[in-house]
């Protein structure tokens, strides 16, 4: 009776107030240990010795350590948490066991089991037996999602490497529980901006830096580039002539609007910077300034595409063009903008280029429409303000204006384009801050996402073409912390509403961080586990890793793995590109703290950045040589790792066509599945031939092949019908997966018993097969699932036919929803699911219908 009960008050009270029906459901969590902002310890000043600390932090999602400086400056403010223990039902945990999500200090390092220079541990002359060595001002922040800890217990005091120096160090030691006032923050980060300047900068820095650098087993790391040759690199490419592009932030965060104490470091705009290796010897010893201007202060993305360079730098896309082979930019083209006012990390990133010869690219967050200068690409005057230009917001091939307002797309998108910026495709949805897309041979993407700062939310995707990825409710916006029915246990679960239908499921969590720059690693000299693998930055942990992905059901499974990892807190890998060679570089903003808009090096003339090299121990570089005049030598450079030899290859065999088509088959007959892809799609462009090797495809023994054909026709706007039903039965889920995304938006009469018939082999438990079932069926839901209905009749009521009913938006769906929510054979678990289903449905009289039959079937 108390579950009818509950079913009536929320089902009717709904509908009395047009509301949606989502429960509020409690985390379970507890109350806070502490409101607002106050401290939960307060030490006063400590000039000597060490406090103790045992707290009540109960319910805390988070811990803050801070040191606060005393009157007398931050001299010799050298602090200790010594012994620091988490204590919960499940046992002592150590403090030093856990990784911090970020730390800040005036001077030297925060480090664990060390002083903040590196050394042992002493407070009162006294050895500590493990503990965390920091300098005032000093904050450091743990995430405690989901750890049910009850006390902190540490004691807390000044190293003997400050108090020996007899120089009147005094500090101040709190303990928070939710994020500090910002005095405190801003506090550490001046001070830390100030310590910068003492930090050593230059080559020879550069290279002791490399002490603190460790790969993973089998690779090694040499320094290819540093200061003073660039500087804070924001965004990376390689050319085909293995140079290496860097668009520098010496301007970071400089609009008035962001109110940043610094100012204008580089007068005359950021620079797009050419380092090359002249002689040979892996490191770089030449450097061009391509192109400098206030409007691409920042960069977040650059593409080289031979003489043309895509460069990022919102609210603008630029093509900038060497028409004359100098190395210098004298042609500046407009081919997007978004409406964002710029100088902000969720807007515009980099471009790509696809093995179709579409560029891919995508924006955060902090942009809510694409806009593109009316008439297309728009020549500017080489330097300058952007001024004048009429421009309209475009729409993609699906019909629909690009506006992240919720119709239908929200927050952070993901695209496809030709090369002149034409027919744009919005592939993805409803990310934060998706940093970088990056695209295999197979066509298939990937893509990082941060969640909402402290979260451990971070997450890589595997982008199924047309998904919606869950980071704000599709129907209303609102946040995630927003209750609602069904909500997930689990805050990075919640985060995304992986709960909800209609989202895409994550491939991988990797906790918290700040994602940066991506890429899918098609090179043959790293160590096997890293081939044909993401390979990924992480500036917010300090980690360059791989994530090795696996199949599964219609989907992927992954792991982590570290590449490159650093002991010096001012690592922060911001974007990683594959050269030539094979090798792969990683550019280092370098810099003592990571997000926020902030940065510590202030001063232009000690500004810090580094290009690393990462190759097998004793590889020595050698960029290969390519032809680009004949098909042969296009053939070998289509196969390279470098994107950028990719393009000029693909771009010339692509105009031979026929003429190229004997080079091509020779990869096409080839053993490499990656290889082949890249063949085929070159082979299926040759005028008169695309049915020849899309039929091919569509045969092969190798899923990957079969699915690239189908994507190919996709793309090609031929009519995919017929390669569904030959494909509708394939022993692969993840071919199947594509046949269903291929009848979206289809009007063919025979779509629908098409879909009904993929609709039939799921099995109940595959989420990444449901999805791409539901977005196959966008815009024709009821007609779909009247299909499967008609196919399956009274067999309906099964896992997977429930499943298929909480994912369908067609209004015949929502008789069926009612029968499982009132069926008292329905778990009662269950029921919060199928309850949250109707909220996306848009009003109507049937959904009237049936929340009264709810309501109704709730009070018998």
């Amino acid at each position: 009776m108390k579950r009818h009960l509950v079913l009536f008050s929320v089902v009717a009270g709904m509908l009395c107030l047009g509301l949606p029906t989502a429960f509020a459901q409690a985390d379970g969590k507890g109350k806070r240990a502490a409101k607002g902002k106050a401290p939960i310890f307060k030490s006063g000043i400590v000039k000597q010795g060490a406090v103790n600390i045992d707290v009540d932090i109960t319910g805390a999602q988070q811990l803050w350590l801070v040191v606060s400086q005393g009157e007398h400056g931050y001299n010799c403010d050298w602090a200790d948490w010594a012994e620091p223990r988490l204590i919960g039902p499940s046992g002592t945990v150590k403090l030093t066991d856990l990784k911090w999500r970020q730390a800040t200090q005036g001077w030297g390092d925060t480090r664990v089991n060390l002083n903040a220079a590196g050394k042992p541990m002493r407070i009162a002359g006294q050895p500590v037996a493990f503990g965390i060595g920091t300098h005032a001002p000093s904050v450091i922040a743990y995430d405690l999602v989901g750890q049910n800890f009850t006390r902190f217990q540490a004691r807390a005091g000044l190293d003997n490497g400050g108090t020996d120096q007899n120089g009147g160090a005094e500090v101040e030691f709190l303990v928070f529980t939710e994020r500090p006032p910002g005095e405190y923050l801003q506090a550490a980060r001046d001070q830390a901006a100030v310590s910068a300047s003492e930090r050593g900068s230059g080559p020879e820095a550069a290279r002791e830096s490399l002490q603190s650098l460790t790969t993973a087993p089998g690779l090694a790391v040499s320094l290819f580039a540093s200061e003073p040759m660039m500087i804070n690199p924001t965004d990376m490419d390689i050319d085909h002539r293995g140079r290496v592009w860097i668009t520098e932030g010496a301007n970071y965060r400089i609009s008035p609007r962001m109110n940043k104490p610094w100012g204008e470091q580089r007068p005359g705009g950021d620079r797009i910077v050419i380092l090359e290796d002249a002689n040979g010897d892996g490191a770089a010893d030449a450097g061009k300034v391509f192109y400098q201007d206030p409007t691409v202060n920042a960069a977040l993305g650059i593409c080289v595409l031979g003489r043309k360079v895509i460069v990022s730098s919102s609210p603008y896309v630029f093509i900038l063009t060497d028409t004359d082979g100098d190395d210098k930019a004298d042609k500046r083209e407009l081919l997007f903008l978004d409406n964002s006012p710029g100088d902000h990390d969720h807007a515009m990133h980099a471009f790509v280029f696809g093995p179709d010869g579409k560029l891919y690219f995508n924006f955060g967050n902090g942009c809510a429409q694409l806009r593109r200068p009316k008439g297309g690409t728009k020549e500017l005057p080489l330097n300058g303000p952007v001024t004048g230009i009429e421009w309209e917001i475009v729409t993609d091939l699906a019909g629909n204006q690009v506006n992240a307002n919720g119709k239908p797309y929200r927050e952070g998108l993901v695209f496809r384009c030709n090369l002149d910026g034409s027919d744009v495709e919005t592939l993805g949805w409803n990310f934060r801050n998706n940093y970088e897309v990056a695209v295999d041979s197979f066509g298939t993407l990937w893509q990082s996402d941060n969640d909402d700062d402290g979260n451990k939310g971070v997450r890589i995707n595997y982008v199924m073409e047309f998904g919606n990825y869950g980071y704000k409710d599709e129907m209303t916006g609102a946040a995630w912390k927003t209750p609602r029915t069904n909500l997930e246990k689990e805050i990075p679960y919640q985060h995304w509403h992986q709960n909800d239908p209609g989202v895409v499921p994550n491939l991988l969590f990797t906790g918290a961080g700040s994602p940066t720059g991506i890429l899918v690693y098609e090179g043959r000299l790293l160590p096997k586990r890293f081939q044909n693998q993401m390979i990924h930055c992480d500036a917010g942990p300090r980690t360059v890793r791989a994530y090795p992905v696996q199949p599964d059901g219609a989907g992927y499974q992954a792991e982590m793995v570290d590449i490159l990892t650093s002991s010096d807190s001012w690592y922060r890998p911001a974007d990683v590109c594959a050269a030539p060679d094979g090798s792969i570089y990683i550019a280092d903003w370098n810099d003592a703290g990571v997000g926020g808009h902030n940065m510590a090096d202030r001063d232009l003339s000690k500004m810090r950045g580094r290009v690393y090299r990462v190759a097998p121990e004793g590889h020595k570089a050698a960029t290969p040589k390519f032809d680009f005049t004949s098909a042969g030598g296009c053939a070998a450079a289509l196969q390279s790792p470098n994107l950028a030899a990719r393009y000029l290859a693909w771009t010339k065999l692509h105009e031979l066509q026929g003429q190229a088509e004997r080079e091509l088959l020779k990869l096409w007959n080839g053993s490499d599945a990656r290889m082949r892809a890249r063949a085929l799609h070159l082979l299926a462009r040759i005028k008169g031939s695309e049915q020849k090797y899309l039929g091919q495809a569509l045969r092969d023994k190798d899923a990957d092949i079969r699915i690239t054909g189908l994507r190919i026709a996709r793309e090609r706007k031929l009519d995919v019908i017929p390669y569904v039903k030959q494909l509708a039965q394939d022993p692969s889920p993840q071919v199947r997966r594509e046949c269903a995304l291929a009848l979206r938006h289809h009007t063919s009469p025979e779509a629908p018993a098409l879909w009904a018939q993929l609709a039939r082999q799921h099995d109940g438990k595959d989420r990444w097969y449901l999805e791409a079932l539901g977005i196959g069926a966008d815009r024709q839901e009821a007609k779909y699932l009247a299909a499967w209905l008609e196919a399956v009749g009274n067999d309906w009521n099964t896992p997977a036919g429930r499943d298929i009913l909480w994912r369908s938006r067609g209004v015949n769906a929502l008789p069926y929803l009612v029968k499982i929510v009132t069926d008292k054979n329905t778990p009662e678990a269950e029921r919060p699911r199928y309850l949250r289903a109707l909220d996306f449905f848009p009003k109507s009289p049937e959904k009237d219908a049936a929340l009264v039959e709810i309501t109704l079937g709730a009070l018998k």
